[in-house]
This record gives C-alpha cells, structure tokens and sequence, in this order.
C-alpha cells in the first residue's frame, strides 16, 4: 500500500484477501512494529485484508526519525488511510495502538472524510484528561522494566546489548509519545467499538476499558480475556473470532465464518 502499512501472507507464502474483503488497519503497541500482527492476519485472511502499520524508526523503517507525539503521528497515519477508496473499513490497534486507532479516526472525522466503520480497541483504558502513570516512564530503566514485566518483547532481545539499542529508540520515541498524550474532549466518534482486555491487565482494568463507551454514540461492547496486557498471544483463535464476529456486518454473506 505504502511505507506506512504491511499486507502479511499466510504461512504458506502469500494469501491474497477475497475480493471484496473489507480492510483492517493495525496499529502496534509501543516498541511494536508491522510484525508484530503476522499472526493475527493469518487468522483472518482471506475474510478481512489485514494491513498493519509500519511507524518510522523500526525493522525496514529503523533509519527513519520516530514520531515522539500521538497526535503528529495520528495525522501521519491518516494521511496514508485510502479515504476515496469505497472499500469498507476498520481499524485495530493494541495498548497504544488503541490511542492511535482512536486517535486517526478522530482526524478522519475533523477532515470530513469517510472514516472507519467499526474500531477493535485492546489492551488500553478509555481516554482520560489525565495521563496514566504506566505511561510516565522517564528513564531506558523504567521502560525496560516495563517492558519486560508487561511481556511484550522476546527476553533475549533485551539482554543483547547491541539488538538492545537498535529497539530502544523507537521505545524512547514511543513512551514519550504516549507519556505526553492528553486526550482533547471533543465530539464523539459514531462507529461501534469493539473493546478487549485481559482481567489481569496492569494497565487497563475491565472496568477502565469499559468506560470506551463514553466516546461514541454507536454501541460499545467489552470482552474480557484471562490473561495480562498481551493476552492476544495465548487467545489468538478466539480474539480472531471475535475481530470477525465484530466486522461481520462489513463482510460480503460469503466471506462471514
């Protein structure tokens, strides 16, 4: 599509979408790259085109600037989004990648644009005027403890000094991005969410992913995994019958499981 977003083909070499399969844009955590929704595409191609989000300062973008701000890099997003293309669509993003879903969605909605029709939201609490303090990491110490208690980075990745500091940039990047966010009260979206938490998540509880509902006006409805942040790794299966349960109005009747 572009440098921004990644199609990802089945284990057997590419799959190609059916034909009328809506979109899914993925948006990865902090420190996560393309990559890090291989699996979850190939869950759920051929019924949805899975395109995940490729930020600067990663993989095959690492010699690129990473963005240090949501907001600057939410337009950035929404610049690459096909708006004119009549494809239906959706966005998904993960613990930061939430706020970014939200986030360029919102940007699509103040452009007057066709924005997506549904928003799949894991592993973040609703927007608040008031930052979370899991996201005030100030020190590489700080964000490498996070990083390794939340789990969402291979341990010996972070032990190899030198792959260490090829990661640590974007994740400098990233956590001062989303330490600074502070969500803007403004006009609620009009699309249904989708919202998923694991009931042991440190950084969202059931009851803060609930409050999602606050900000649309379309229905919000929460499902709740066992498990911690990244509870998408050990529920794969179900958390892909979930996307398409919640997109199924998107699908064509042929494409729907």
């Amino acid at each position: 599509m572009s440098e921004w977003f990644r199609r990802f083909g089945g284990p057997g070499g590419p799959v190609r979408p059916e034909r009328r399969a809506p979109r899914l844009y993925c948006f990865p955590h902090a420190g996560g790259a393309a990559s890090t929704f291989v699996p979850l595409a190939r869950e759920l191609t051929p019924q949805l085109d899975v395109l995940a989000a490729q930020y600067p300062g990663r993989q095959d973008r690492r010699r690129e600037a990473p963005f240090a701000d949501i907001g600057l890099l939410a337009e950035a997003l929404a610049d690459h989004v096909p708006v004119a293309d009549e494809t239906p669509y959706a966005f998904f993003g993960h613990s930061m990648g939430a706020v970014l879903a939200y986030e360029v969605a919102r940007v699509l909605q103040r452009r007057r644009v066709t924005g997506p029709d549904a928003l799949v939201l894991s592993g973040r609490r609703a927007p608040t005027p008031e930052p979370s303090s899991h996201d005030r990491l100030r020190t590489d110490a700080d964000i490498l403890r996070a990083v390794r208690e939340l789990g969402g980075t291979t341990p010996q990745l972070l032990r190899d000094s030198e792959l260490r500091e090829m990661v640590m940039p974007a994740l400098r990047a990233d956590y001062r991005a989303i330490g600074s966010y502070t969500w803007q009260p403004g006009p609620p979206l009009t699309v249904p969410f989708t919202v998923l938490v694991g009931d042991r998540d440190p950084v969202a509880s059931v009851a803060e992913a609930r409050a999602w509902r606050h900000v649309t006006t379309a229905p919000a409805r929460t499902h709740v995994f066992d498990g911690g942040h990244f509870f998408l790794d050990a529920h794969l299966p179900r958390v892909a019958r979930t996307v398409l349960d919640a997109l199924g109005h998107l699908m064509p009747v042929s494409a729907a499981r």
